[in-house]
């Protein structure tokens, strides 16, 4: 049965008990990026392979997800700064023990790093996050990527508190989420590339 959450503002983004932040790189520039992930939310499934089902809402000003295993959410757009950020709060759930939600998504042209010939997309990635109070902490995530000094550098923050067992649980699914927005982005980058961000 679906619940109410707690209501909160972007500002939650940095004060959150748990904030889970993963970064990856796309070939595809900002505005091609952010239009698939604000403008065709229908189109996620086609790219996030947790998603079953996405839907925009009242209007556009909310979506509807469904994710597999089930797990629904009723989210209200919070921020939607074309090539820049687009955020969301989870509303309603059925997802057991979290008691607030809100994710964002920040775009940013990429560069290679200063003095590398690098860029900060290249290579296995990694995972470290200084732990925060008693939550799993930030996590950083720098996936693989492709062309230097072109694409988006794309980073997700997951962002959420709960009790002392979801955090916990959250702590030990850090590295899934992590694998599961690296291979999301990599779709999508995919299909950006392809010309096909319709998925046809």
């Amino acid at each position: 049965m679906a619940r109410r959450l707690r209501p909160v503002g972007l500002d939650f983004i940095e004060d959150a008990p748990i904030r889970l932040t993963f970064t990856a790189r796309t070939a595809a520039g900002p505005e091609a990026v952010y239009r698939a992930l604000a403008e065709d939310v229908a189109g996620w499934p086609r790219w996030f392979g947790a998603v079953t089902l996405a839907r925009p809402t009242h209007g556009g000003a909310g979506r509807e997800v469904r994710l597999v295993g089930g797990t629904r959410f009723q989210e209200t757009i919070m921020a939607a700064d074309p090539e820049r950020r687009y955020a969301y709060r989870v509303d309603e759930t059925n997802a057991p023990g979290v008691r607030a939600l809100l994710e964002e998504w920040l775009l940013r042209p990429a560069e290679p790093l200063p003095g590398s010939g690098t860029d900060p997309g290249t290579g296995t990635g990694t995972d470290s996050g200084a732990g925060s109070g008693t939550g799993p902490g930030t996590g950083t995530d720098t996936g693989s990527g492709a062309g230097v000094g072109a694409g988006t550098l794309v980073r997700w923050t997951f962002a959420a508190d709960g009790p002392a067992l979801f955090r916990l649980a959250l702590a030990g699914a850090r590295p899934g989420l992590g694998h599961s927005f690296r291979s999301a982005v990599r779709a999508l980058d995919a299909r950006l590339s392809s010309g096909r961000p319709d998925g046809r």
